[in-house]
């Protein structure tokens, strides 16, 4: 029996909640949508996660938000991140870091399935070892559920690659987040692990990464401090569609996605 997850790529300020207002019910209805992730951690202002812009986002319908490196951004919400256990932050932060780096969720017709939220090292923050964490975690979230999704927040590509890759055959889907420019080269893995490298931004692309670019290219120019500001023009989705066999686990297909919100 076949199970769809709908990812959703890092939602960007208003105009990505706006974006997620707009599509994500026609989205779910579509393609007959299980569940539902998003990386949320720039939904408020751009920068980071507050309580009331994450309960907004859930009330939209989004059952699991998962973060990165931003996650920190906004620190009166830190309280919230360890209370909300849908809503994670890289697993390998050290443990006495507030929040949970997974979670084992069920979807409404009963089906346990595993997020995994990791941080990638290069050109990053030094924490521990992604892949050392991604086999630790996953061996416990097993215990449950075979269906398994990761969320890499990471900025190399050959990084993301390489932990695809390590995966393959252990999770259900590896997907991409971090660089708000969704790449092409979405595909199930050998051993049945969907994998796409990034998912792109839910925002506006009349930007740079989602930033008024004006301002980043003032920044880039000047090398200057420059106070940036979310962009509003041009607001798409971008996201993936991963169809999973419920028994198994093993992704059968995965769809990229792209939609411009009028």
């Amino acid at each position: 029996m076949p199970a769809k997850i709908l990812f959703i790529g890092d939602i960007v300020g208003s105009p990505g909640r706006q974006a997620v207002a707009r599509e994500l019910h026609r989205l779910v209805d579509r393609h007959r949508i299980d569940l539902v992730i998003a990386n949320g951690e720039n939904a408020a202002g751009g920068f980071g996660i507050t309580e009331d812009k994450a309960r907004e986002l859930f009330s939209l319908g989004i059952d699991v938000l998962t973060s990165g490196n931003h996650i920190w951004d906004k620190r009166e919400s830190f309280p919230f991140i360890n209370r909300e256990e849908r809503l994670i932050r890289p697993a390998n932060y050290p443990p006495e870091t507030v929040g949970r780096g997974s979670v084992v969720v069920r979807t409404a017709g009963g089906l346990k399935v595993g997020i995994l939220n990791l941080e990638g090292r290069v050109f990053m923050n030094n924490l521990d070892c992604p892949f050392r964490a991604a086999d630790r975690e996953i061996c416990r979230i097993r215990e449950e559920t075979r269906v398994i999704l990761v969320d890499f927040h990471a900025e190399a590509t050959s990084e993301k690659v390489a932990l695809g890759w390590h995966l393959d055959g252990k999770v259900s889907a590896v997907i991409g987040t971090h660089t708000h420019v969704q790449t092409a080269d979405e595909r199930v893995l050998p051993g049945g692990t969907a994998y796409l490298t990034d998912a792109g931004m839910t925002g506006s692309f009349d930007s740079v990464i989602g930033v008024r670019k004006e301002l980043a290219i003032e920044r880039f120019t000047t090398q200057m401090p420059v106070r940036f500001e979310v962009a509003k023009k041009d607001i798409r989705l971008n996201g993936a569609v991963i169809e999973v066999d419920e028994e198994s686990g093993r992704a059968i297909s995965i769809e990229r996605l792209s939609l411009t919100c009028p």
